[in-house]
């Protein structure tokens, strides 16, 4: 009981983190700047030019019935951290707006900032949270909408933001600005998360192999095959599952697999190439 105190408080440490580094990113970079970084936050910017409330203020409104809806879909243990890392980042939003711009070099300012939001997001990600907005609507369309990947969605949501902001402040170099900003951002994030093109391939050779099943694709919404095998020694006839993963969320696989069946058996190594939903499309092969 202890440990698993010390590990949420170690989680909710590291959330705060990510969320108070995300914030920089947008209160001493981007917004000062005109640059809107996508997701609610741009929403919130572009906002805050009609209504007078800070960024951070109008963040924190938008997430508030989307996380409610959230909390009935997911669960509220499992949105638990993002409630907290978007409290955590609306309110230091509005605490450090006062200290910026860093730079008025608008160039600076957007690699800057989408790099620190890239950082920020990631340590937050890693501890199965989101910042919220956006993070959480790819998450709802997702369960309805499986033919499109998260990355395009992503894109198509936080293009239509831009594209919105450029209209809205009538200054086209903005929007080139923002477009520089989340190319920045979702680059590293894809360096600092998933590598280049690798993922995780794991075998797990379980009793239990319909529960692990099971919460793989319910708690982290990823795809799972069930293969035939027997037991060499016994010849017994066993069920193997196949997952392909993100690195990031190897550990969550593994730990899924602990709690349904300690004495469990996985098989863990790198796939260097992987071709489908959530990775390469298939067109984009090369020989």
């Amino acid at each position: 009981m202890k440990q698993k105190r010390f590990e949420i408080l170690r989680q909710l440490a590291m959330c705060a983190v990510g969320s108070v580094i995300y914030a920089a990113a947008v209160s001493l970079f981007l917004d000062p700047n005109g640059i809107v970084p996508g997701g609610f936050t741009g929403i919130a910017m572009i906002i805050g030019k009609f209504l007078p409330l800070p960024t951070g203020t109008l963040t924190l409104i938008l997430n508030i019935p989307l996380l409610t809806v959230g909390i009935f879909v997911f669960g509220l243990k499992f949105l638990g951290t993002t409630i907290f890392s978007v409290a955590v980042s609306s309110v230091m939003m509005n605490v450090l707006m006062p200290f910026g711009p860093l730079t008025d070099n608008l160039m600076l300012a957007a690699l800057s900032g989408g790099a620190l939001m890239a950082i920020g997001l990631e340590i937050v990600l890693l501890q199965g949270a989101t910042t919220g907005g956006t993070d959480v609507i790819v998450k709802l369309l997702r369960k309805k909408i499986r033919s499109i990947s998260t990355g395009n969605f992503f894109l198509m949501t936080d293009g239509l933001i831009v594209l919105c902001s450029a209209i809205v402040f009538e200054n086209i170099d903005a929007g080139l600005y923002a477009a520089i900003c989340i190319v920045t951002s979702s680059y590293l994030m894809d360096m600092m998360l998933y590598g280049r093109d690798q993922a995780k391939l794991v075998y797990i050779i379980s009793d239990k192999h319909r529960e692990i099943t099971e919460r793989i694709l319910r708690e982290l919404d990823i795809g799972a095959t069930l293969l035939d095998g027997q037991g060499a020694f016994s010849g017994t006839d066993k069920k193997v599952v196949l997952c392909v993963v993100k690195k990031w969320l190897l550990s969550k696989v593994l730990k899924i697999v602990k709690s349904e069946d300690p004495s469990s058996f996985a098989i863990v190594s790198t796939a260097n190439e992987v071709f489908g939903e959530g990775y390469k499309p298939h067109d984009g092969e090369q020989i």
